[in-house]
């Protein structure tokens, strides 16, 4: 059964958040892993200048239950024993990281796929917003709607 650790957090994600458990280590399943980071890039607009900070929002316990189960079927998918996220929320400075996959899998094509799989994911199924704060302006990225289930009756 893979371990799961999935959680949002406030400002920028650190390199060291959401560590394999050394039980993964310990018992030498771990044979690759890998850790994506998503970065503020420095960007420059020419009608709104230097690109500041990102600002995410989140609907937290959607954005987690939507996030935990991408984690879960990369996990069961490409046989990971551990997958571990973290996204911000709040202010994200240039340079500054904003989020974190970390995947542990018994081989390094698997975990590199399994990472690839759920970033791509979360960029378009996570209900978390994202707004470029520029020098001279603010303005909310254009994202995915969220598919809503409807109620049964």
């Amino acid at each position: 059964m893979p371990q799961i650790d999935v959680q949002l957090v406030p400002g920028p994600v650190r390199e060291d958040d959401a560590p394999i458990p050394s039980s993964c280590v310990v018992d030498g399943r771990a044979g690759g892993e890998v850790v994506f980071l998503g970065r503020t890039r420095a960007e420059h607009d020419p009608m709104l200048g230097k690109l500041r900070s990102l600002a995410y929002e989140a609907y937290e316990p959607m954005a987690v239950e939507v996030i935990r189960r991408i984690a879960c079927d990369a996990a069961e998918r490409f046989a990971c024993g551990f997958v571990g996220v973290r996204h911000s929320t709040g202010i994200v400075p240039v340079g500054e990281a904003s989020v974190l996959i970390r995947v542990a899998a018994a081989h390094r094509a698997a975990a590199f796929d399994a990472c690839r799989c759920i970033i791509d994911r979360l960029k378009t199924e996570a209900p978390i917003w994202k707004k470029d704060m520029w020098t001279a302006a603010s303005r909310w990225q254009e994202g995915t709607p969220v598919a809503v289930q409807e109620p049964r009756t």
